[in-house]
């Protein structure tokens, strides 16, 4: 999303975002989270992954999501029919220039962030997992997720085989932790968004937290470093992924993955957004 739109940031130029996706697959990245509606219908995030990736390694997952197009005038909609899901990924699967998708997640839209479902586009969650459980039947998707549910949800979709579930959290937004453990309970992968709090102004960030700060600089790392480190120790099954459109801050976030928090960090962190 960063790369494509900005994200509450200066939007980088074409080359700038290429060249920065081919840098985190030299430095192992193998998730890269998209969606059609990232962007512009002129330019979007899979055209830049298009651009700088294709053709995909092998051990590349490429993760997108359906749930809600950009309109004729480029505003962010609700398309939560399932022929719209269906419609969706078609449109993913053509931009990427790829046969099947790794990862597709329905983004509900029952509560916020982001746009909400009004009138006709307020869908029963069986219909929409039926229309995704025929495209992946058809081979167009490895696997299925969920983003922005409730844990009743999750539970409800689970029958059919949840790959992973996008929710917002992190040290400053502990909201789905109910969901969290019904991700741990059945072994799904955790790929939260916002890993790091908001990156709109004004709102709570991770970095601002007095706890992370002073465990940086016991441990020697930056205060990003360890909110990310926290999700790793946090669930063994999470998946980071921090957008970033800087160069370096892309190392420091991989390099996340090698830090250890002792007891006394993590016990130290506990309390913080509960």
């Amino acid at each position: 999303m960063q790369l494509a739109e900005g994200f509450a940031r200066p939007k980088p130029s074409r080359e700038s975002a290429v060249a920065l996706l081919r840098t985190a697959l030299e430095l192992g990245v193998d998730h890269i989270d998209t969606a059609e509606f990232y962007g512009t219908r002129a330019e979007n995030a899979n055209d830049l992954i298009r651009e700088a990736l294709h053709p995909y390694p092998a051990d590349l997952v490429i993760a997108t999501k359906v749930g809600a197009e950009r309109d004729a005038d480029g505003r962010l909609v609700a398309a939560q029919r399932p022929e719209q899901l269906r419609a969706s990924v078609e449109a993913n699967l053509a931009r990427l220039g790829a046969e099947r998708l790794g990862v597709v997640n329905l983004r509900r839209l029952d509560m916020q962030p982001g746009i909400l479902a009004e009138g006709g586009q307020i869908v029963d969650l069986d219909s929409q997992m039926a229309e995704l459980a025929a495209l992946r039947d058809e081979g167009k998707i490895e696997g299925i997720g969920l983003s922005n549910v409730s844990a009743a949800q999750l539970r409800q979709a689970l029958p059919l085989g949840i790959a992973c579930v996008q929710n917002s959290h992190s040290l400053v937004d502990r909201t789905f932790e109910d969901v969290l453990d019904v991700c741990r309970a059945h072994g799904v992968a955790w790929v939260p968004f916002c890993p790091l709090g908001s990156a709109f102004p004004n709102h709570p960030k991770v970095v601002d937290l007095p706890a992370v700060r002073e465990a940086a600089g016991r441990l020697g790392v930056t205060a990003a470093q360890v909110g990310l480190a926290w999700h790793l120790a946090y669930y063994e099954g999470t998946l980071l992924i921090a957008g970033t459109t800087d160069p370096a801050h892309l190392a420091e976030n991989i390099a996340a993955a090698g830090i250890r928090l002792d007891a006394a960090v993590l016990g130290a962190l506990e309390g913080v957004g509960k």
